[in-house]
């Protein structure tokens, strides 16, 4: 909770519109300032264009992804300095691409600029990867998919958002904890959700038991929250 009202600064830069870069920067660094760390990164990256897009009357799959493909590099260099802020679990580069390691912040931006690479750039990068990184040149596919869920759905928003992680996460393997521990783990942790969903086992059995192993399925936690915003701003009631 401390972190996402750090955050509330950043995300305000981008519904006025300014550049998405800083506005998530600031967003990463008003997080930051709590004592648990990296709460909120991958979430920040999927709700920073969201909200810009929302602000002019754009939240919607080509809206969003104007909005991100008309990133800069500068953009692209905020992005960077948004990992000198606080601790991220990321995969190394693809070959190549060792000198934009993002684990290097700052000293990266000169070659950012060198070669001209937007924050879209890094993204297109990074999607085959990282699923967070996927939404951005995707349009946000998942992200819009998973509100309509939780537009359709009945009963309280905490019990769809419930459902919509558990379809979200059963659907993909998810990037974070592919990062974290490795692919077999994400293999194994998209087909414990499809089997809860199949009634072959229990929400709260398999949570506890990713709480006991150190599991954390993040990268699907981003989409919800993302799906969650849209849905809000499309008129879902709380």
């Amino acid at each position: 909770m401390a972190g996402a009202v750090g955050a509330r600064r950043g995300l305000d830069r981008a519904a006025a519109g300014d550049p998405l870069g800083p506005a998530f920067e600031t967003a990463v660094e008003g997080m930051a300032g709590q004592s648990g760390g990296n709460t909120q990164f991958g979430a920040l990256l999927v709700l920073t264009p969201l909200a810009a897009a929302a602000s002019d009357g754009r939240l919607s799959p080509s809206g969003v992804d104007a909005v991100v493909r008309g990133t800069t590099v500068e953009d692209a260099a905020a992005f960077y300095r948004a990992f000198e802020h606080v601790d991220v679990a990321v995969d190394d580069p693809p070959d190549g691409l060792e000198p934009l390691d993002v684990r290097r912040g700052s000293d990266a931006i000169p070659e950012l600029r060198a070669r001209e690479t937007t924050l879209f750039d890094v993204m297109e990068s990074s999607a085959d990867i990282d699923g967070v990184a996927a939404e951005w040149v995707s349009g946000f596919e998942r992200v819009f998919k998973a509100s309509e869920w939780l537009l359709d759905g009945s009963g309280p928003v905490a019990d769809r958002a419930s459902e919509v992680f558990l379809e979200l996460l059963a659907a993909e393997p998810d990037t974070f904890v592919a990062t974290r521990q490795d692919r077999e783990t994400a293999v194994e942790v998209q087909e414990r959700a499809q089997a809860v969903l199949d009634g072959a086992e229990t929400a709260t059995g398999l949570a506890e038991e990713f709480v006991r192993r150190d599991i954390n399925p993040g990268t699907t936690a981003d989409l919800v929250s993302g799906s969650l915003f849209a849905a809000l701003e499309r008129g879902l009631e709380v």
